[in-house]
């Protein structure tokens, strides 16, 4: 977690050889974002410039925040079909936008290194599989929640780290919109979803944005009870995913360091632990009426 240790998730290649765990310490070596999107970052200043224009004045003709442009022209946001349209009508429609936005491909800013073969893996999987017991999952975290995970990071990161590390969760999170065919499934503690991490007003944001993003038929969620009697993933939190090939790969993560496991005996029986926990947790119907429970309590 996907980074705060987590997330790095908050990510893969596919043949099995290559599956190994990544060195801890290699988190340190963040990526930069990509010559494409620096490129086009610069031509958006470059044009707003000679149009003696503001961020703030850009911002407001094309209907994004400031801080969106200035995420775009530092390469740091892969902008899309609306924001080319807008800047370039903006920026006297000279065509370069559009131009420069088709070579554009995205960094890996902000993914921890044990995570990004991972992350690479899920753009492509045919079906995701997490749970987790630390933290509510990247893919579901508002952006107050992933700031707040960011800020107590330790050692502290400066402020454009954190920004940067922010983009890279929202960015990531466009997955559960962008295939609205692919099953997504979560199972979460209770626990994590009753922490107070950033105060009041961001848990009860959070909740609200964890009944939103659940909200789509492909993607379910399923609630841990602090009650259970039972529990098959003691051992720690847990992905699964299937590829387009059919073959099943897992990911599992510590303190600065995560593994992705290719080999088939040992997801098998990773997944038989999962697809038991799915029989332990609170029914779909029941799990988001906790939540709802919950943002009523908050």
């Amino acid at each position: 977690m996907d980074v705060v240790g987590v997330e790095g998730e908050t990510a893969a290649g596919a043949g099995s050889a290559g599956v190994r765990a990544v060195p801890a310490g290699e988190w340190e070596r963040e990526p930069q974002p990509s010559d494409s999107l620096r490129t086009f970052g610069a031509v958006v200043q470059g044009l707003r410039e000679h149009a003696r224009l503001s961020r703030a004045d850009l911002a407001a003709r094309v209907q994004y925040s400031k801080h969106t442009v200035e995420s775009v022209e530092l390469g740091r946001r892969m902008p899309d079909e609306a924001f080319v349209e807008r800047a370039e009508e903006a920026l006297g429609n000279t065509g370069a936008l559009r131009k420069a936005a088709r070579h554009l491909t995205r960094g890996e800013a902000g993914l921890a290194a044990w995570f990004r073969r991972w992350a690479r893996l899920e753009r492509e999987a045919v079906s995701l599989c997490t749970y987790e017991c630390r933290l509510v999952p990247g893919l579901l975290q508002s952006e107050g929640y992933a700031r707040a995970l960011f800020e107590n990071r330790i050692p502290l990161l400066t402020d454009e780290q954190l920004e940067a590390q922010v983009e890279a969760r929202m960015e990531r999170q466009r997955m559960l919109r962008e295939r609205p065919t692919v099953p997504f499934h979560f199972i979460v503690e209770e626990a994590v979803l009753r922490r107070r991490l950033g105060g009041a007003e961001v848990r009860r944001a959070q909740l609200d944005y964890v009944l939103e993003q659940t909200a789509p038929r492909n993607v379910t969620l399923q609630v841990m009870p602090l009650e259970a009697e039972y529990h098959s993933c003691m051992d720690g939190p847990l992905r699964l995913l299937e590829t387009p090939e059919g073959r099943r790969l897992a990911y599992s993560e510590g303190q600065e360091s995560g593994r992705l496991i290719g080999d088939s005996k040992e997801v098998r029986v990773l997944q038989q632990r999962y697809d038991t926990l799915r029989s332990q947790a609170l029914h779909p119907k029941e799990s988001r009426a906790l939540l709802e429970r919950l943002r009523g309590e908050a």
